[in-house]
This record gives C-alpha cells, sequence and structure tokens, in this order.
C-alpha cells in the first residue's frame, strides 16, 4: 500500500520564513507526520529572506520554484517565486509603515494559483493541507477548476486565528478567476461587501480543523470568536474538527536546551535557580532578593493578547515582592504605557521590546510564573513551553489554553496552573494572587512545577489525529463540501 501523500500549503514554515505559530507548526507537524508513515510536502513562498545557499534549495528546472529537504527529514520543500510580490523584507506587511501591503489580495492569489499550477504536473496528493486565509482559496480552486489534474485530491483547511480572515475589495475576486455573479450576500465569496478567502476556505474545504477543541466550540458560539463567520462555521459543524497543536519537544527540553545556561529535569531543577540569575541580568533587575518570583510575558503586544488586563493590574504587582519580565514588540501607543510602569519599578521590571529565540527560551527557563490573559487563544504555544519548563502558567479559560493548563487544587495536589474565565482585571489579579499565595510553600511548588513538566505536549498525538482525519475524508465519512 502507498502511503498517504499530503500537500502542507502555508504562507510560512520554520526554519525558512516565521512570522507566528503558524511557522512552527509547519516546521513541526510535517516531522510529526512522517514519523507516522506520512509522505508529506510544503510549499511556502521564496521570501527574500530565505537563504538558498544555505539550506540547499536547487533550481526546479523550467519553473521558478525552488526545491531543497526540510533539514534531518524526507520532507520536501517547495519555494514558489514571484519577485515582484515576495522580493520583500516582510511576509506579511510592509516593516517600513507597519501595514499590510497594497497588493496583499494579489500575492495570495498569485501563489495559490501558482501551487496548483506546479503540482498539478507532479503525482497528485492525495490530501491539499491549506492553512488560513493566505490559501483559503485552494479548496476552491481544487474543487472548480483543478478537479481534472487532481480527481481523487480531497482538502483540509486548517483555521489558526479567526481574526485575521482576508478580506479584499469585491474585485479582487475577479482577479482570483471567479464570476463576479456568484458574489451576493450568503454566497461564499461575500462577506459585508467584501472577498473573504477564510470564508471560501470554510466552504469549500472537505473538512475544516482548527488548533484545539475549545476554539472549535467557541469560534461557532459567538460573533466575539467567529469574528462574524460563526454561522457559516455551525452550518459546517460536522465538519469542523478541533486538534490541539503540539511543540518541538527536542527544540524545547530543558534537560538539554542548549540556549539556556543551566539544564534541569523533573527530578533535579537546581539549574533553574542558575537560569532565573541569568535572566535578572539580562533585563537589568534587583539580583539581590532572589526569593522573589519572576512573573513573564513572551508576546505580541495586542489587546488579544490580553494587554489591557496587564496594565490593569501591573502597578498592583509590583508593589509586592515580585519581579516581572516583557519580552515582545506590538502596539506602540502600548510599548509607551508599560515603559512608564517600569519607569515607576526600576529593578522589579523590565522590557525587551524585540524578540530573539535565545531571549526567550531564558525567560521560559529562568522565569517562575508565565501570564497569558488572552481575550481569545485559538491554541497557544507559549503555556506549552512554560508547562515543559516548569514555569507555572497563569491563563485565561479560552481556545487551546482550557485545553492545556488546569487549576491547581492545593488539597488533592492535582492541576498545573492558575485560571480565570470572565475577561476582567480582577479575576486575572485574583488568578495570580493565587499563585503567589502558593509560591512561599516551597514543597507544593516543586509538586506543581512537576505536574506540569510531566505532561506530553509533542506532535506525537496530534499528528496521530491527523492521519485518522486523512483516511477519514478518503472514506467518504464528512459531508460533502459546497
Amino acid at each position: 500500500m502507498n502511503p498517504l501523500q499530503v500537500l502542507m500549503v502555508a504562507a510560512e514554515a520554520v526554519p525558512f520564513a516565521k512570522a507566528g505559530g503558524l511557522g512552527d507548526v509547519m516546521g513541526a507537524l510535517p516531522l510529526a507526520l512522517e514519523k507516522q508513515g506520512v509522505r508529506t510536502t510544503i510549499a511556502i513562498p521564496r521570501y527574500r529572506g530565505i537563504d538558498l545557499a544555505k539550506f540547499g534549495f536547487e533550481p526546479v528546472p523550467g519553473h521558478d520554484v525552488h526545491h531543497a529537504l526540510l533539514p534531518d527529514s524526507s520532507v520536501d520543500v517547495f519555494l514558489i517565486g514571484n519577485d515582484k510580490y515576495f522580493d520583500r523584507d516582510g511576509i506579511y506587511f510592509d516593516i517600513d509603515t507597519g501595514k499590510d501591503y497594497p497588493d496583499q489580495a494579489d500575492r495570495w492569489i498569485f501563489f495559490q494559483r501558482a501551487v496548483m499550477d506546479f503540482f498539478r504536473i507532479q503525482p497528485a496528493p492525495d490530501i491539499f493541507h491549506t492553512h488560513d486565509h493566505q490559501t483559503g482559496l485552494i479548496p476552491a480552486y481544487l474543487r472548480r477548476f483543478y478537479r481534472d489534474s487532481f480527481p481523487n485530491t480531497r482538502s483540509v483547511f486548517t483555521i489558526h486565528n479567526m481574526g485575521y480572515q482576508g478580506l479584499f475589495p469585491r474585485e479582487a475576486m475577479l482577479r482570483a478567476g471567479f464570476d463576479d455573479a456568484e458574489f451576493y450576500p450568503t454566497s461564499p465569496f461575500e462577506f459585508y461587501g467584501m472577498f473573504n478567502f477564510m470564508k471560501v476556505g470554510i466552504t469549500y474545504s472537505d473538512v475544516i480543523t482548527t488548533v484545539s477543541q475549545t476554539y472549535a466550540r467557541e469560534i461557532q458560539s459567538s460573533k466575539e470568536y467567529g469574528y462574524g463567520l460563526e454561522g457559516v462555521l455551525k452550518e459546517r459543524s460536522n465538519a469542523l474538527v478541533g486538534i490541539r497543536n503540539g511543540i518541538d519537544d527536542k527544540q524545547w527540553d530543558p534537560a538539554t536546551d542548549k540556549l539556556i545556561p543551566a539544564t534541569y529535569t523533573v527530578d533535579v531543577f537546581s539549574g533553574k535557580l542558575q537560569d532565573k540569575q541569568a535572566l535578572l541580568d539580562r533585563f537589568g533587575l534587583d539580583k539581590t532578593h532572589p526569593e522573589w518570583p519572576v512573573l513573564a510575558m513572551i508576546s505580541r503586544i495586542d489587546i488579544q493578547k490580553g494587554f489591557d488586563l496587564l496594565v490593569s493590574v501591573l502597578d498592583y504587582l509590583l508593589s509586592q515582592d515580585v519581579f516581572f519580565v516583557l519580552l515582545g514588540s506590538g502596539n506602540k501607543e502600548t510599548e509607551s504605557y508599560l515603559r512608564t510602569i517600569i519607569e515607576r519599578h526600576r529593578g522589579r521590571a523590565g522590557m525587551r521590546f524585540e524578540f530573539d529565540d535565545a531571549s526567550a527560551h531564558l525567560v521560559e527557563a529562568g522565569a517562575d510564573i508565565f501570564l497569558m490573559p488572552s481575550k481569545y487563544e485559538p491554541c497557544g504555544l507559549n503555556q506549552m513551553y512554560s508547562l515543559r519548563y516548569g514555569t507555572v502558567p497563569v491563563v485565561r479559560l479560552t481556545g487551546g489554553l482550557a485545553d492545556t493548563v488546569h487549576e491547581y487544587n492545593p488539597l488533592t495536589h492535582q492541576g498545573t496552573g492558575f485560571c480565570f474565565r470572565d475577561y476582567d482585571p480582577e479575576e486575572f489579579r485574583a488568578a495570580i494572587d493565587r499563585a503567589l499565595a502558593l509560591w512561599p510553600d516551597r514543597k507544593a511548588w516543586a509538586r506543581l512545577m512537576r505536574n506540569g513538566m510531566q505532561k506530553d505536549f509533542s506532535w506525537t498525538e496530534s499528528a496521530k489525529r491527523y492521519v485518522e482525519l486523512y483516511e477519514r475524508i478518503l472514506n467518504s465519512e464528512f459531508s460533502a463540501a459546497r
């Protein structure tokens, strides 16, 4: 029996191009699928920032496409080229202005049509697995224009974040190759007068997945989570599946991590104290109080990530015997406000408005408590990194946070963190207060750390679920898409 063939199409993939969590997924899921016997291929745009020589990319004769293997694997990677659209520094937006490129629709229309045209001359995959709105037209192309080239191929469309749907003016629909007569209210293409790439993907794919079970329920429940597409999702609820993202448990392993000063294990985590001292050094904080807990965040500075809650409670927190560190960048107004708080609490709080991998690993290893008060969080990765590193998460019960962190019970000693449900600063503060109240009980805190460190958030189980899903699709177990 031939192995299952899956073509993954997305806008980014680690280690070649990354702007967010999607890149991590695209770098890790194909490797996990490979271990399950799936033959996986990746297609992303050829961006200016990709070092072709470093990764061994070679041109494909007769095409503006380059090919290499994902490092340390047999996963094929194809870079779809077009310097007009992708020979730029930014992936999604102009880094000089911080705004979307004005030709954003045309960039992604080109990419998707180029993928279809290139792979029609390759052996047809069993599954087109597309990710987010930048690839949302592919399920429609597959059904409408390319069925002769891919007669038995089926499609999966994965939603990583409903907040970014790919909304473009009506005329972009014509440039995408569709008939303008199909642009009418409730059609697969129209959304409040705009052409919606994500709506197309939801409507035409054989199966829709999203990155946690709770998020799959949330996005059907209200406009707050579904961003206006909750009704469309509910109509296809029988074909909507939540599969939690995993983490790269080799890259994120405190026992072997080469990016932190001292390694440690679930049995002996004394090395975490050395990492804490290095973290205080990195952020220029007072090292004379190693007994104080370090609270941390690694995040894009955006309202989605709960920064309005954070600024509401940060002065209160820093009036206590704690440290706070933040690694991230984003909304400039919020950054400025956070700087004023830092000035009031010199030596106790530090922020680096930037991101680099080494600092991220040091924060996870050196911090004691990790804050994720997200307004919504489709899956989240940092809470899983934190649990693996014995850094206790405080999270809002939404999306993947609700699926991966469970409230610690001091009576049974079960649970892995501290949680709150309503998007409210008082609830957030109460959850942090519960963590700080437990902190002096070093025996209980060590037990709590071990609870989290013993959890398995690798990609293995998630990859198995994807394989089962692919097989069910090929066996026609889901209701047909439009």
